[in-house]
């Protein structure tokens, strides 16, 4: 599916799924993976979420407006 995409699209990719991921869990299992993974340092569950957010707005933003390094070829 990501094939023919740079390697930070990639990267976007899978920090939102892991963010999809970690939301089906909490609704179906009551379980925040992140929370339970890192739940010993707090500041770097937090900064896994901003970077989940921030990958999340980045894939809304694919679907209007090419990535810059895919325009390029850069992979």
């Amino acid at each position: 599916m990501t094939g023919g995409k740079c390697g930070i699209c990639k990267l976007v990719a899978l920090l939102a799924g892991i963010g999809a991921l970690n939301w089906g869990l909490v609704a179906l299992f009551g379980v925040d993976l992140v929370a339970r993974v890192l739940g010993s340092m707090p500041m770097a569950a937090k900064a896994v979420y901003v970077l989940i957010g921030i990958a999340g707005v980045m894939v809304m933003l694919s679907l209007v407006k090419c990535c810059p390094a895919c325009k390029t070829g850069g992979k």
